[in-house]
């Protein structure tokens, strides 16, 4: 690659994936450019449980990139005045109590990695971690995991974006759809769906669910499991807990206000795709949910609504982030995970890196996206 002053590098994308990679280029001295189709933060970023961790199985390379991830909040968090948006006071999940609990399997699995892990009765979480009604756990218990936490995306963005801006990256909202232009095989930039081109060098594709379709447009296979997403906010409430829930009918974690943040498979599974493509989570669904996470936190408080958010869920195919050039396309690369906040800051960080130097760097060895080819 040219120096890194002389490159010019355009991100499609305002969420995390994109103003992260988009930070950490100007850090590097390239001319960058990030364009969103609307405001930033305005995707998958808004829609998030934002649960940092790497609890329960996956594979090796897969969880020491969100071990690394995690690592990077506290390098973030030693540096600045993040406490009311970022918080590590740890995760508590339990499964329901019929064949499918794998607690034990898991608290032992654990273990054997060195992953900070805890098994408590029921009794014993409110010692631990307070909040919580004891009853609503199975008697196989709950894993307690103390180095996990929690991060607002949009603050954290926020954050990330003065300072790119300070560094004298260029920031493009409401630009509506942008496509990757392409000349004799390689990236020449990047066209807004008014017609505006930008002359590029590279191209960072961080569009959440649309990295599969765009890449398509250029030949390419990224296998795509989206799904549906629902992230229920309430309204603020004074209650003890901190750590992140995670429980068999709905995950809880709180937020910056003192609110609580709430999802689930199940009301993901209830959300209403529309013909024209635009999503909508039926009242009955919310008010479930609501009830949910009332009966698991202590004293069963009464949960009220404040906003919801539901949209498309970006998930690879076999579920492993997705990172790096697409395969004999110089200059195109795409970032897309299901995990965009576990592995917001080092993804980015690492991307980067690659882009700038040209050298590979083996953290991301087995997520290129080249796995998908043929």
């Amino acid at each position: 690659m040219t120096h890194s002053s002389a490159l010019k590098i355009v991100v499609i994308g305002g969420g995390i994936f994109g103003v992260s990679s988009a930070v950490h280029l100007a850090r590097l001295g390239v001319e960058t450019t990030i364009v969103n189709d609307g405001p930033v933060a305005n995707g998958a970023s808004s829609r998030s449980l934002a649960w940092l961790n790497s609890a329960r199985k996956r594979s090796a390379a897969y969880h020491k990139l969100r071990m690394l991830g995690l690592d990077r909040y506290r390098t973030l968090a030693a540096g600045r005045d993040c406490g009311a948006w970022l918080r590590f006071d740890g995760g508590l999940t339990w499964d329901g109590d019929d064949a499918s609990n794998q607690i034990p399997e898991i608290f032992r699995h654990e273990q054997a990695i060195g992953y900070e892990t805890r098994l408590l009765a029921p009794g014993d979480i409110a010692a631990v971690t307070p909040g919580v009604d004891a009853r609503a756990v199975s008697f196989q218990g709950a894993i307690f995991n103390a180095g996990e936490g929690w991060v607002d995306l949009p603050s954290l963005i926020d954050l990330l974006l003065k300072e790119f801006l300070a560094l004298g990256g260029r920031v493009i909202t409401d630009a509506g759809g942008a496509d990757v232009t392409l000349a004799n095989g390689r990236v020449s930039g990047v066209k807004t769906a008014s017609g505006q081109a930008i002359a590029a060098d590279s191209v960072v594709v961080a569009t959440g669910p649309a990295v599969p379709s765009m890449a398509a447009k250029a030949g390419k296979r990224v296998g795509d499991g989206t799904t549906r997403a629902l992230l229920v906010v309430t309204k603020p409430i004074q209650h003890p807990l901190r750590a992140v829930l995670n429980t068999p009918r709905v995950a809880i974690r709180p937020t910056p206000d003192g609110a609580f943040a709430l999802d689930s498979a199940w009301s993901e599974d209830e959300v209403i795709v529309r013909d024209d493509g635009t999503y909508e989570a039926k009242p009955s669904t919310i008010a479930g949910l609501l009830d949910e996470a009332s009966r698991v936190l202590d004293g069963n408080p009464t949960l009220v609504l404040k906003s919801y958010h539901t949209g498309p869920k970006p998930i690879p195919a076999d579920g492993e982030p997705v990172i790096g050039q697409l395969t004999g396309i110089p200059g195109y690369h795409v970032i897309f995970s299901h995990s965009g906040a576990t592995l917001g800051l080092v993804a980015g960080e690492f991307l980067a890196e690659e882009i700038v130097t040209g050298t590979p760097n083996p953290m991301l060895a087995t997520f290129r996206p080249g796995r998908f080819d043929g």
